[in-house]
């Protein structure tokens, strides 16, 4: 099991945005899908776009360099040109702080 980290604040993700940060030394892309946040890698598999800056329909997220679309909720591909899935991280909110799961 992780340790959750503290990652970013719940006022600096709008509902539909996305925000890089960095946690332990991973890059992570957080995503505000109605209240909800998910958190995956936010290097694309395909050529390492950032999908923090990709445009979030639903829960689905579409790389800004080449389209490909990722579940912001698994980390699963579900549209090409990325070969696989990012990895995903469990994420909960503790008063106005976003905090993130990663292995301790």
């Amino acid at each position: 099991m992780g340790t959750f980290v503290k990652a970013a604040r719940t006022d600096e993700i709008g509902p539909g945005q996305g925000k890089a940060v960095d946690v332990a030394g991973k890059r992570i892309a957080v995503f505000n899908v109605g209240g909800t946040y998910y958190a995956i890698d936010d290097s694309c598999t395909h050529r390492g776009g950032p999908l923090s800056e990709g445009i979030l329909e639903g829960n689905e997220v579409i790389c800004p360099w080449h389209g490909a679309i990722f579940d912001v909720n698994s980390g699963a591909v579900l549209g090409a040109p990325a070969p696989k899935g990012v990895q995903k991280y469990n994420v909960r909110v503790s008063g106005a702080e976003i905090e993130i799961e990663v292995d301790s």
